[in-house]
């Protein structure tokens, strides 16, 4: 049996970022080094760049999201980038949305150790909860799938006019180009690529944005809304 890889301590950059709740962060960090590996959440090989490569890296994203608004972390997997990101902007309403029950115990495990209020958890695929939660201005996801597929998942979530963020790597660009088609059928009207955390992660995280019209997810999902939106007052009123 191989020996665990050790968490390096925390970089300089994670005290100024989390501020406040650097002691949650680092909290986070540990189970994820510990429970995360065991559960088989995260692989072992990762420990040691947990800080770079995982925490820092998603906290930046907080750069672009609006103040004060709802947030949809899609395939949440150990919380990544939704604790994060909650852990910096305790002024977003932010649902980790995750199918599989092993995940979803460690995410509302977390969630309750660090008191973060302000985060939900619900476990369900994307397609399932569409008329369950309220739609959000703000879809993330990180390394869940390729960007045409992840969009048909993410952006039916959205309210009219909302945006989804993408956490994506090297091959950003090429995803986006492949993905235009896709993307302007579920109603996308702009696109971008943004690079954050500068001075704080190296490289800067790369991040696409995709920005949604008055009918997210195109003319079905619209149907789609209307008709669990009918349901859903039908059932209030029994």
């Amino acid at each position: 049996m191989t020996e665990a890889a050790e968490l390096p301590p925390a970089p300089e950059q994670a005290r100024e970022v989390f501020g406040e709740r650097f002691a949650d962060a680092v909290r986070y960090a540990e189970l994820l080094a510990e429970a995360g590996v065991q559960r088989g959440l995260i692989g072992p090989r990762e420990v040691p760049r947990l800080w770079e490569r995982h925490l820092l890296n998603c906290a930046v994203l907080s750069e672009v999201v609006p103040q004060g608004v709802t947030v949809c972390d899609v395939g949440s997997g150990a919380g990544l980038p939704g604790i994060p990101l909650a852990l910096v902007r305790e002024d977003l309403k932010i649902t980790l949305l995750e199918p599989l029950l092993r995940r979803t115990n460690f995410l509302t495990e977390v969630v309750e150790l660090l008191g973060l209020d302000h985060v939900t958890v619900v476990r369900g695929r994307a397609e399932e909860v569409m008329g369950k939660i309220q739609p959000v201005h703000v879809v993330t996801a990180r390394a869940v799938a390729p960007l045409d597929r992840l969009a048909t998942w993410g952006i039916p979530l959205l309210r009219p006019y909302g945006e989804m963020l993408a956490l994506k790597g090297d091959a950003a660009e090429e995803e986006l180009k492949s993905a235009s088609a896709a993307l302007s059928k579920l109603g996308a009207v702009e696109t971008s690529i943004l690079h954050v955390g500068e001075g704080v992660v190296d490289p800067m995280s790369t991040v696409v944005r995709v920005e949604v019209g008055e009918s997210p997810g195109g003319v079905r999902f619209a149907a789609k809304r209307a008709k669990a939106a009918r349901t859903g007052r039908a059932r209030r009123r029994r």
